[in-house]
């Protein structure tokens, strides 16, 4: 099965962006656009919220 990649949703057109995708083994992986086969992480769903909780912190909080 060929996974359903999505881009993150502040990647401006044509700009290097982030691709994430829930497999069905339970895990995420995320790539980048320039090189999608290049290098894909792996990672625990509860590792990936962190990332995301971590990355809409603002600034000095």
């Amino acid at each position: 099965m060929n996974p359903h990649w999505q881009k993150s949703s502040h990647c401006s057109e044509g700009s290097s962006c982030v691709h994430v995708v829930a497999t069905t083994t339970g895990t995420v992986r995320l790539t980048e656009s320039a090189d999608p086969t290049g290098a894909i992480l792996t990672t625990t769903p509860q590792a990936f919220a962190a990332l995301l909780r971590t990355a809409r912190r603002p600034a000095g909080a």
